[in-house]
């Protein structure tokens, strides 16, 4: 099937298609006209692709794990690189979350320091700094 068709069937646009093709994610025959040709297994690895992707992985974990894949959701198979990889990949999520976390607890300390102060000017003063203004 031609890329035009292989985007209707997955819904993903040719120019994914090419992006995972590039790296080696999906493969494609080419024609003697040059057009590319994918086989009927190129719907399901779109779509294990896709969910793949949607678990937060990156196109070299993919390519990476792709071997170990079965079925469209996929259910991946325990290979021992497949387990690192993703071992890797959520070590480094947790890590992020933990990032953004003190980053939350940060601006609501802020957003609590500010709110306390509100009634009050900014920066605070007492009447004694003040100057008179003349005209």
């Amino acid at each position: 099937m031609r890329i035009g068709e292989l985007s209707r069937r997955t819904g993903v646009n040719a120019h994914q298609l090419r992006y995972y093709e590039a790296h080696g994610l999906l493969e494609a025959d080419r024609g003697a006209n040059g057009y590319r040709d994918y086989d009927e297994n190129a719907v399901l690895r779109v779509k294990q692709i896709r969910h793949l992707l949607g678990a937060g992985l990156s196109s070299d974990d993919i390519a990476y794990l792709l071997p170990c894949a079965a079925g469209e959701v996929p259910e991946l198979v325990g290979c021992p690189e497949l387990l690192t990889a993703m071992r890797s990949r959520l070590q480094r999520l947790d890590e992020q979350m933990d990032r953004l976390a003190r980053s939350r607890d940060a601006l609501a300390d802020y957003i609590d320091a500010a709110e306390r102060v509100r009634g009050e000017s900014y920066p605070p003063f007492d009447d004694a700094d003040l100057e008179p203004v003349h005209a």
